[in-house]
């Protein structure tokens, strides 16, 4: 009987112990299956959230918007580009890919060393990827890689910006109708930014090569709100390339005070800059305090000669009684230019009032 019980003694503990590592290799089998679930779970619900290796914050794959939805990161890193634009904050190109229903896009890489953290600037990026207007560029997708570098992808206009339009033309910008709708698009645009969100949407880089055309010459506003992307450093130096440009609000010191009058004045340059087909560009040493505007056109300003301004070509072909009424609306767009460039910004009409009574000059 002792024996029996030693036999029995020897075989259940080496039972017991087997069956304790079985079980507890399944509730770990378990918690690991729980925690692939989960994982997945997290994986699908949030398959453009940010993640953070040692410090870096970055995306796996494109934020998608509206219009986006078929973009491959890979094909858009692999496809050949051309470079269209530089500036100090990043580089423009435009890339033709090989396998999409939209082969050609308009890429904006942003350096690493101009841009805020990443956790910073997805809700930015997301704000912004929402916006949609007829006379808008939208965002279409965004991408972030490991070293900090950033994308942002656009829709493609094939015929340039405004100011190439206006200065290499074939004598379409010298026609009325034509200047006319694209002064109003411009102002729809930039209508929508400053009334669309309970918080106006501030363009803060407003000037002609931000402005793209398509074949019909309907005018798309483009980096609107790009500013936001930039650390301060960069985006002082965003300003400043603007005041040497001529389009920069007199009163603006830092990038961070831009407001809806300060896009204002930068509008209110673009009209004269249809009206005139002169370059805005700062080119007096110690400029006017009243506006930025180049010296031949300020000295016609400021001497009154007012209809030596704008292309005489405006008003070829016409009779006497569309002739008039083309210099009447002629005069009510440069008087509202002027208008949107007074030196107080508290005198500077609304986008509103600015719509409203283009819509009075231009009908």
């Amino acid at each position: 009987m002792e024996h029996k019980h030693e036999m029995i003694l020897i075989i259940g503990v080496p039972s017991l112990t087997f069956f304790t590592i079985l079980v507890f290799a399944i509730i770990c089998s378990r918690r690991r299956r729980r925690r692939r679930e989960r994982s997945s779970t997290r994986d699908i619900e949030a398959a453009f959230e940010c993640k953070e290796v040692d410090g870096v914050v970055n995306t796996e794959d494109l934020i998608k918007f509206q219009g986006g939805k078929d973009l491959i990161v890979q094909e858009i890193l692999d496809a050949p580009g051309e470079v269209i634009g530089k500036s100090c904050y990043g580089t423009l190109y435009r890339a033709s890919l090989v396998n999409s229903n939209t082969p050609t896009l308009l890429l904006r890489f942003l350096r690493p060393t101009c841009t805020l953290r990443m956790k910073e600037v997805v809700p930015i990026v997301e704000f912004l990827g929402a916006v949609r207007h007829p006379n808008l560029v939208p965002l279409n997708a965004f991408y972030a890689g490991s070293r900090g570098e950033k994308l942002m992808v656009h829709p493609f206009y094939g015929s340039g910006n405004l100011a190439q339009f206006i200065r290499d033309s074939n004598g379409e910008a010298h026609k009325w109708p034509i200047i006319s709708r694209i002064a109003m698009g411009i102002a729809r645009g930039i209508h929508h930014l400053h009334t669309s969100s309970p918080r106006p949407i501030i363009h803060g880089n407003l000037k002609s090569k931000n402005i793209l055309l398509d074949s019909h010459y309907r005018p798309y506003i483009s980096d609107f709100g790009l500013y936001n992307l930039l650390n301060s450093t960069a985006a002082q130096q965003m300003l400043e390339a603007s005041a040497f440009q001529g389009y920069k609000a007199p009163e603006l010191k830092k990038m961070k005070d831009v407001c809806e009058d300060s896009d204002m004045y930068s509008f209110g340059v673009i009209l004269l800059e249809l009206l005139t087909g002169k370059e805005p560009l700062d080119d007096n040493p110690n400029p006017d305090q009243d506006f930025y505007l180049p010296s031949a056109m300020r000295s016609a300003i400021l001497d009154d000669r007012i209809m030596e301004l704008y292309h005489p070509d405006f008003l070829l072909g016409l009779s006497n009684d569309q002739r008039v009424a083309v210099e009447h609306s002629i005069l009510g767009f440069f008087q509202l230019a002027m208008a949107c460039c007074s030196p107080s910004r508290l005198l500077r009409p609304d986008i509103m009032e600015v719509l409203n009574k283009l819509e009075d000059i231009l009908q």
